[in-house]
């Protein structure tokens, strides 16, 4: 009789937390191990499957189709043993959460990091707003929210965590847009009170660049459509762009530069609720590791 193989699940971790962060070294230092450690537990894993999980790719590491599928499993297992100790461990987590984000990352990590959330801690109901700073801050000031995430406008905010930094980007379609030298340029943004909106107007100013407003919409949907459609050009971070955008390279475009934005995680006053601290630091876990990985390549 053949006996199944055991997957360790400290070795799992180490793999799934290594393809988070992008680097291996970064794995190491996060979960308090040495990065020759981390090799070894990447090579046992590889020799229980018998699979190849991670291949050089230039000077970094990219997974193979095998580690695809592992990561998958691994994901999966890891939220099983961590919903478990949560339950056993520990008096369970209940009440509720009211949390307010940009619309920016509303389709990208904010579903999954949510959902995680749920799994661990199934008595805490979770309420998300999405939607502009001018909304989410006085939301958030008069105790309609328990957390937000912030665009740091002007960098005059003091309070909260900074959670990491964003460049302003110039956005249009990948198949470029019509546009004639002697016209002003046209623009798909927010209406005001918008930092984007601002930042754009002010950049294009400075440059003595002619503009104009071509569409404006209340949500990000709406400037993904009317950018994909070629209606114009927008300003927004280049994170979780829709497959038919991309962020254009000012110098080529003829664009003036834009300046980097930053996140910051904010708490309501007075908030005291477990629960509250528990999705918050999942929060600047999840995001630092998210702004921090780049190019979607493993280091070692």
């Amino acid at each position: 009789m053949v006996l199944p193989v055991n997957l360790d699940m400290d070795v799992l971790r180490s793999f799934a937390v290594g393809i988070d962060l992008g680097s291996f070294a970064k794995a190491a230092s996060r979960l308090g191990r040495s990065p020759s450690a981390i090799s070894l537990q990447l090579r046992k894993l590889e020799d229980q499957v018998g699979q190849q999980l991670v291949q050089k790719h230039g000077r970094g590491l990219v997974l193979t189709e095998a580690g695809e599928m592992m990561l998958g499993y691994a994901r999966r297992l890891l939220d099983l043993n961590d919903a478990a100790v949560s339950a056993l461990g520990s008096p369970a987590l209940t009440g509720s959460v009211r949390i307010g984000l940009p619309q920016d990352f509303a389709e990208t990590w904010l579903p999954e990091t949510l959902g995680r959330f749920a799994r661990l801690h199934p008595g805490v109901r979770i309420d998300a707003h999405v939607d502009r700073n001018a909304i989410l801050r006085p939301c958030l000031e008069a105790g309609e929210l328990d957390l937000a995430l912030l665009w740091d406008e002007d960098g005059v905010e003091r309070d909260g965590t900074v959670i990491g930094t964003l460049p302003m980007a110039w956005i249009g379609p990948r198949h470029g847009i019509v546009q004639s030298a002697d016209r002003p340029l046209p623009l798909i943004l927010f209406g005001s009170p918008c930092i984007f909106r601002h930042a754009a107007l002010e950049a294009l100013d400075a440059a003595c660049i002619p503009w104009r407003i071509s569409f404006s919409s209340p949500g990000l949907a709406g400037l993904w459509a009317a950018v994909s459609a070629g209606l114009g050009l927008t300003v927004r971070t280049p994170h979780g762009l829709p497959v038919s955008l991309e962020a254009l390279d000012p110098l080529n475009a003829g664009l003036p530069p834009l300046p980097s934005l930053s996140l910051r995680l904010l708490t309501a006053p007075a908030v005291k609720n477990p629960a509250v601290e528990r999705l918050a630091s999942l929060l600047r876990e999840v995001l630092t590791d998210t702004i921090d990985v780049k190019n979607h390549q493993i280091t070692a």
